[in-house]
């Protein structure tokens, strides 16, 4: 026995390789519950597989717990929204640019080992959105030229109004600043609260002027709406990114690029396209994810299956803060995520909302 193990502690510092890390231990990858957080984690897994991984799935989780998970390694990769980390985990109210808001996020989450790689160009935000044919037909391209058309139609008698959700319309640093900073003045009656996705129904059956919407949502292509830029730069940005723990980078050199270049290839235009066939046409998630990295090159025809199985990880257990496992009180409960930022005319994209475009 003992020349057995001899032989075997010789073989392993042969070969570079410890007794813990001989065989291979799966990346594990999380995802939200939304359809953009389940197609993007899905694709992930399908495109590291392919690299020659042996991966773990585990998505379908909220915001504070797949953080929770990270933080606590049950989860080594995830996707995150710079503005979800900035205003949710981080309690930072100040009003930041996107490229401020990456740099913020990253230096903060360095210190707790977490690796905020390259930011992709899909920034999952607050947007206001119109028929496009109406839109088209008034010369509306911006926020500014929406409030242009709204002291229009107002002059000239009623008109349809504007639609948002409930919270949108009466927290501080919704839709009055918003006012404020583009220069136009809502009437109560010309202001429509509602259900998230009623907006988008309503805007398809021309009952709106314009309404409040998510800017990567399947139902902007699906419904032949039109994103208007923010022009004044009112939305805090919400740019997917995705985020590694610091060890696991460590234990595999070369995944950081991979990740980079996935990242480098998934903007908003095309994940809003793919959103759509997910929640309008009704396509399977796997096959979604499968056909778009064929289509940027990362599978080869014969790489890899969309139905190929991905090992389901262990469930999230929610981090036990560690005063707990001592004879000692009772640990002060984790604290609430931060309200919204006050005053400053930043718009946290923070709640949980149906069909999958919230952050």
């Amino acid at each position: 026995m003992k020349k057995i193990l001899s032989s075997l502690l010789m073989l392993c510092g042969l070969t570079g390789l410890s007794i813990t890390h001989a065989v291979a231990t799966p990346l594990v990858i999380g995802g939200k519950n939304f359809t953009e957080q389940l197609l993007i984690s899905t694709m992930t897994a399908q495109y590291l597989q392919a690299q020659g991984y042996e991966v773990q799935l585990k998505n379908g989780l909220g915001s504070t717990l797949m953080r929770s998970a990270l933080e606590s390694r049950q989860l080594d990769i995830v996707w995150e929204y710079t503005g979800t980390s900035l205003i949710v985990y981080n309690h930072v109210e100040d009003k930041l640019d996107a490229a401020e808001a990456y740099a913020r996020v990253k230096a903060l989450d360095a210190r707790i080992g977490l690796v905020w790689l390259n930011e992709s160009a899909l920034n999952n935000t607050y947007a206001f959105a119109m028929p496009r044919k109406v839109a088209k037909a008034n010369n509306v391209h911006t926020l500014s030229d929406l409030g242009r058309l709204i002291r229009q139609r107002q002059a000239a008698g009623p008109w349809p109004g504007v639609g948002v959700d409930f919270e949108f319309g009466s927290r501080p640093d919704g839709l009055l600043p918003m006012q404020q900073l583009y220069g136009f003045k809502l009437k109560r009656s010309e202001i429509k609260q509602m259900d998230p996705g009623l907006v988008y129904t309503a805007l398809r059956n021309r009952q709106l002027l314009a309404g409040l919407t998510y800017s990567s949502d399947g139902r902007i292509q699906g419904f032949d709406l039109t994103l208007l830029e923010d022009d004044l730069g009112y939305f805090a940005p919400y740019k997917a990114t995705p985020v590694v723990r610091a060890d696991v980078l460590a234990q595999h050199p070369q995944l950081a690029d991979q990740l980079n270049a996935l990242s480098a290839v998934i903007d908003t235009k095309k994940m809003s396209e793919l959103n759509k066939r997910v929640d309008i046409d009704q396509e399977p998630i796997s096959q979604v994810a499968h056909d778009f990295l064929q289509q940027q090159g990362l599978l080869s025809d014969t790489t890899g299956k969309p139905d190929a199985p991905i090992a389901p990880a262990e469930p999230v257990v929610p981090a036990v803060p560690s005063e707990a496992v001592v004879p000692a009180p009772v640990a002060e409960p984790a604290p609430a995520p931060a309200p919204a930022p006050k005053g400053a005319p930043v718009i946290g994209n923070d709640s949980n909302q149906a069909n999958g475009s919230t952050p």
